[in-house]
């Protein structure tokens, strides 16, 4: 089946629509940057401040080499659209030590940010949609493949299947925290990427590897990026309804934002209160001031 994400209709799928707090202001734009095509996910390092965005520029699941990596600063300057390119349909980023780690269809790509090269590439067999990528404090990488609810992990040089099971309802998003492993879910699906009961965020035990829902897993939307908030919250994107939420630390979501269908794989810049959201639809990264 050839996937063609961005083009479902929003009523295929269900999303839960969730008030905004009360007396919330609304996001200020910061910036937004255009021309890009079909970008998915953005990851800042700091210490250049440099942000990474994958544009998969074209299928989402097709081996083109057509993808590629941008570069562009923090305060929304384009430093060089097409900085790594040979890629196929590049999506989820994390950033680590010099290394950018990226999730492209069946392979975990690991570019050298210093050189712009391509350091290593590590193929996850039998697999078709590897998603989002985080990087854990002790050097492990996760990485998400939506289509068969599984999490892969690089660890050592091994590029390795961690978990697989239904439980993940479809997992998109992924953050890897000190004690445990958060994966935003896309919801069960029912057909192409239909669902019936939306998303929510799962916790996951690294030593038990025993899953659990945020709070009492009550559907959020069909989630793709997640970020911690700097609050002891997080930030999540629902693609299909195009909104940005505040989740608590016990699962509970408002609505920040609501942009278009489209919202993919988004970074928090924590120092700048800003939530920096590729919009695959619409060839664009947008910055909006979250207090």
């Amino acid at each position: 089946m050839t996937l063609r994400m961005w083009t479902i209709p929003a009523a295929l799928c269900g999303s839960v629509a969730l008030a905004a707090g009360a007396g919330a202001a609304e996001p200020e734009k910061a910036w937004q940057v255009d021309g890009l095509d079909t970008p998915e996910s953005a990851v800042l390092d700091a210490g250049e401040g440099t942000l990474y965005v994958s544009n998969i520029n074209g299928e989402v699941n097709a081996a083109d080499g057509n993808g590629y990596i941008s570069k562009l600063s923090a305060t929304g300057e384009m430093v060089e659209k097409a900085w790594v390119e040979g890629l196929n349909a590049p999506k989820g980023l994390a950033f680590k030590d010099g290394k950018l780690y990226v999730a492209d269809i069946d392979e975990l790509v690991v570019i050298d940010t210093a050189s712009g090269e391509i350091a290593e590439r590590y193929k996850a067999d039998g697999t078709s949609f590897l998603n989002d990528v985080s990087a854990h404090e002790d050097g492990r990488v996760f990485v998400t493949e939506m289509m068969l609810n599984q999490i892969w992990q690089l660890d050592g040089g091994a590029f390795e299947l961690w978990l697989e099971d239904p439980a993940l309802e479809n997992p998109n998003g992924v953050l890897a925290e000190g004690d445990r492993l958060l994966v935003a879910s896309w919801g069960v699906m029912k057909e192409g990427f239909e669902t019936e009961v939306p998303g929510h965020v799962k916790t996951i035990d690294y030593a038990s590897k025993q899953i659990e829902s945020l709070g009492g897993g009550k559907p959020v939307g069909n989630l793709d990026g997640l970020e911690p908030d700097g609050q002891g919250g997080y930030l999540a994107t629902d693609w299909m309804a195009g909104s940005l939420y505040r989740l608590d630390a016990e699962g509970g979501a408002e609505t920040v934002l609501e942009l278009g269908q489209g919202t993919a794989d988004l970074e928090f810049i924590e120092g700048e209160s800003l939530a920096v959201i590729p919009m695959m639809m619409d060839g664009a990264v947008a910055a909006y001031k979250v207090e």
